[in-house]
């Protein structure tokens, strides 16, 4: 079985079950305002539709859906009037209006997986049992009105339904990748400060103006979230451009013949799984993953090039040129600065070295004695990723710092990273 099966698997579970609940029932006693459950249902399923295009991998492809779904469950009031629905129905429209949206999706084989599904279901079920029994019960209007109390009320059960929906996000990736928890938890809660911050505020609001106004609100409330989502879009695909630069940049060396053809996106791919074991995220991860992607640029100002590109193989003085030699290139790229010191200082003792150096230099080094070229010293065949492996911890006086080596070494017992040979530590 899959590590992380049983997690995902209960999370799924626990959204069917409460899915299969909520239709049956709303379908058993059908449903209670019916206009109010048909705008927010068009609205989220509306939102979903919106995906389109979006990047994969975003936190929340669908902020007005998940804006319209919250502020439903948070919906006490309709144009003055109080709401009747409960919470299964609540469940039940946003459930089918999602299966709405997504099934365009699928139908193109790009939608959403199973786990999005259960993530909506779950939050807009915790959002439901903590709002509408207590404001059904009369408790909220009679202790705090409809005043600043009780919109303080809205935006306080709103954050307590993010950070829930963050520790599920965090939770389901944890038991799919096997990364540590916290820093996935970190992630996500980061992302909160962005689009997820957005949904919250719209959310509130989409509540707020339909119990004061009616329904006429939602169409007006659901424009600036649309325009934040195309503008989040933008940013997104100037960021995937960047991101197509770096990678294009980065395979200059082995075009050129200095690397062998893998070497840069292996390396890429394996700092990143280390980086994440080690605790780094977001921002942090993006650099490391650059810096790895250029790490031997410094080869093309090279007269003579390096036997094979396996640069762990020099002198510590010549790895130390051609790192400064690669850290003059990379600022002239008009990359972030940061990639350029992590390049100009993976070979520098690692008692000197930032973390992502550190985790560079290791795993180009890995990568460089796993490839089992002449001189490796490691051999060939199926031991020479554990060969490396022994070779790494024999450096760790100078070379490799202890702790990413082991690192290194757990990673590659789950399999390491896509491209990447995995060995079995010994």
């Amino acid at each position: 079985m899959r590590p992380g099966a049983p997690t995902v698997g209960a999370v799924r579970t626990a959204a069917l079950l409460l899915g299969l609940a909520a239709l049956g029932s709303t379908l058993w006693h059908g449903v209670d305002q019916p206009g109010e459950a048909l705008a927010f249902g068009t609205l989220v399923a509306l939102g979903e539709l919106a995906r389109w295009g979006a990047a994969p991998g975003e936190r929340e492809a669908a902020p007005l859906a998940a804006a319209g779904a919250l502020a439903y469950a948070l919906l006490g009031e309709s144009a003055g009037n109080a709401t009747t629905h409960g919470v299964l129905q609540i469940v039940a429209v946003v459930a089918a209006a999602s299966l709405a949206g997504i099934v365009p999706h699928l139908a193109r084989g790009r939608g959403p997986g199973p786990d999005h599904l259960a993530r909506r279901v779950l939050t807009v079920g915790f959002a439901a049992v903590c709002f509408q029994p207590l404001y059904n019960s009369g408790a909220v209007v009679r202790h705090l009105g409809d005043g600043p109390l009780y919109v303080l009320l809205l935006g306080l059960l709103l954050v307590l339904t993010a950070l829930w929906d963050a520790v599920l996000a965090a939770l389901l990736l944890r038991a799919r990748t096997g990364y540590p928890y916290g820093p996935l938890l970190r992630d996500e809660l980061r992302a909160l400060l962005g689009i997820g911050s957005a949904v919250c505020a719209t959310g509130t609001v989409m509540a707020l103006g339909v119990a004061a106004a009616g329904l006429w609100a939602l169409p007006v409330l659901a424009v600036p979230l649309l325009l934040t989502q195309v503008s989040y879009r933008r940013y997104e695909a100037v960021r995937t451009v960047n991101r197509q630069t770096i990678a294009s940049l980065a395979r200059a060396t082995e075009v050129a013949g200095c690397t062998p053809p893998g070497h840069t996106r292996r390396v890429a791919a394996l700092s990143a799984a280390v980086g994440r074991e080690l605790g780094l995220s977001g921002t942090e991860l993006t650099v490391l993953e650059h810096a790895a992607l250029m790490h031997d640029i410094g080869q093309l100002s090279l007269v003579d090039p390096v036997e094979g590109g396996a640069t762990a193989l020099l002198p510590a003085e010549e790895q130390r040129r051609i790192a400064l030699l690669g850290g003059e290139v990379v600022r002239r790229t008009g990359v972030p600065a940061a990639v350029a010191v992590i390049v100009e200082r993976q070979a520098d003792p690692y008692r000197e070295q930032p973390l992502p150096a550190r985790i560079v230099r290791t795993v180009n080094a890995y990568d460089d004695l796993a490839s089992a070229g002449p001189g490796t010293g490691v051999g060939g065949g199926p031991g020479a990723a554990l060969g490396a492996l022994e070779r790494l911890r024999l450096g760790t006086a100078r070379d490799h710092h202890p702790d990413v080596v082991e690192c290194l070494a757990r990673v590659l017992a789950r399999g390491g990273a896509a491209g990447v040979t995995p060995a079995v530590p010994g």
